[in-house]
């Protein structure tokens, strides 16, 4: 990829301009959803309290999201730094293996931990 953006300075700035684009467009999602007037009637007390279940329901949903992304993302980070040193640990001395998967397992246990997280959160949701 070093390479590719030597010989091609333009797509550095291409590839920049697209993950601003992106980003830019995935804050307004998530401000339009926080944001939204889920169209309830405030005169009618029935329909008030089902959009109010309604919106704790979507609340609960988006934190299910959030959970399993940032732990999905933690965890991705944390076996690529973890597995990178434990290839490098065992070429150095192959009888590492099993306490190299060992710690390359407990960092993917953080992505577990944020789906029983979501999966709290769906339930109550309910």
């Amino acid at each position: 990829m070093r390479s590719f953006l030597r010989r091609h300075p333009w797509a550095a700035v291409l590839l920049t301009v697209l993950n601003v684009v992106l980003l830019t467009g995935a804050i307004a999602v998530l401000i339009a959803i926080v944001t939204a007037d889920w169209g309830f009637a405030a005169g009618r007390p029935e329909v008030a309290t089902a959009g109010e279940a309604a919106a704790a329901n979507g609340s609960a949903l988006l934190g299910a999201a959030i959970a399993v992304a940032g732990s999905a993302i933690g965890a991705g980070i944390a076996v690529a730094y973890t597995g990178a040193a434990a290839l490098a640990a065992m070429s150095e001395r192959p009888e590492l293996f099993g306490r190299a998967m060992v710690v390359v397992g407990l960092a993917e246990g953080i992505a577990i931990y944020g789906l029983i997280v979501a999966l709290i959160l769906v339930g109550q949701a309910r």
